[in-house]
């Protein structure tokens, strides 16, 4: 991710070609109560957004304890009929998928059944044994906060083809990874280790992780439009369409890549779900309905994470990361993005809830930053 997941998906369909078309602009719908103010600085971006970074569609959905929920959309959900973005639509949550393996790991750890501090091979033994990694030196606790040493094995796919249509197993993404040099920095996002955290999860269950993500997170919250997508290669339901940007002799294109094999990304960035249950799932977590207030805590415990990977400012915790807030205190949530896809779900400070989904992978560091601006307007207002 930036946090960049390399997570890539697509159809047969041919490139779309959009040259200058215009865009939908932002949609609303009004907070139920007092005290939430306009949204006008949240429109202004999602407007930034489509028109001049040109991505397809943004959607964002804020809930706020005090007055209610409020929705805002721009650009179009698919290139083809120009169908209106929708915050209430499913779409690839990518990397979002690494806070719901690591809560139930944390749930785990709350019933005595994972030491975060025991070594990974005591629950992997000889996993992760090979080309100088060792599980004896790696702790449950640091595949959580990505400071394993461990590479990132969607590091190892020069291009969407070598893994779009492919089915693998867990075990297989973990060798992929270990072949690859080791990270030069201590901090090293990696999905391998939240692939390793999801096999954690199976040997102490003794049932599948998607299963007990399901039984311990999804279906206690209702979140009925998230799921684990398995083999299939399409998104269950109304949906935007993913796009990813091509530029050839100075024409943008963009190809429809809604379609992949999500295995490739496992219980680090399978899930598929939409803004409301993203939001319901943060709001949950962090509002302590989830993990005890000692695990929580620590879920919360962050260190400073590579900017290059992530952004200025960034910390990461156990499956959970921080980002300061212009209005004081900071954010607690995760990112995720793959090609075709971005999603995020936050909380303040104040309990104010946001999510938002891009049917397109920020491209530029100019759209990326506004992607993080759009979270700062919804939980603060008013740009800087």
């Amino acid at each position: 991710m930036r946090v960049r997941h390399v997570m890539t998906a697509g159809t047969a369909a041919a490139a779309v070609l959009v040259a200058g078309a215009g865009v939908a602009p932002a949609a609303e719908r009004r907070p139920t109560g007092k005290g939430c103010g306009d949204q006008r600085a949240v429109r202004r971006v999602l407007d930034r957004l489509t028109r001049v970074h040109r991505i397809p569609g943004a959607a964002v959905r804020i809930d706020d304890p005090r007055c209610g929920t409020w929705t805002g959309a721009s650009g179009v959900a698919d290139l083809r009929d120009r169908r209106p973005m929708r915050a209430d639509e499913r779409g690839r949550i990518a990397s979002v998928t690494k806070t719901f393996t690591a809560t139930v790991l944390l749930q785990l750890a709350g019933e005595r059944k994972v030491d975060l501090d025991a070594p990974v091979e005591r629950y992997l033994p000889g996993v992760v044994r090979s080309n100088g990694y060792d599980g004896r030196r790696i702790s449950v606790r640091s595949l959580l906060r990505h400071t394993s040493g461990l590479p990132d094995h969607m590091e190892a796919f020069d291009d969407l083809e070598d893994f779009r249509w492919r089915h693998f197993e867990p075990a297989e993404l973990v060798r992929i990874a270990l072949a690859r040099p080791r990270p030069a920095t201590r901090w090293h996002y990696s999905t391998t280790n939240t692939v390793l955290a999801g096999m954690i999860v199976e040997r102490v269950a003794g049932s599948r992780v998607e299963d007990e993500v399901t039984r311990r997170i999804i279906r206690p919250l209702r979140l009925r439009d998230t799921y684990w997508p398995g083999d299939e290669t399409w998104i269950r339901g109304r949906h935007p369409r993913g796009y990813l940007r091509e530029e050839r002799g100075g024409t943008v294109r963009w190809r429809d890549v809604t379609e992949l094999n999500a295995s490739v990304g496992g219980t680090g960035g399978a899930l598929v779900s939409a803004p409301a249950d993203v939001s319901r799932f943060f709001g949950a977590l962090l509002g302590g309905r989830l993990l005890p207030p000692r695990l929580l805590g620590e879920m919360r415990r962050t260190v400073p994470a590579d900017p290059d990977r992530t952004w200025p400012g960034a910390r990461y915790g156990l499956g959970l990361m921080s980002t300061p807030l212009r209005c004081g205190g900071a954010w607690y949530g995760h990112g995720g993005h793959l090609q075709g896809w971005s999603a995020f779900g936050v909380v303040g400070p104040d309990g104010r809830r946001a999510a938002v989904m891009f049917n397109e992978n920020t491209a530029t560091e100019a759209a990326a930053k506004d992607e993080l601006e759009l979270l700062q307007a919804a939980l603060c207002g008013e740009e800087s």
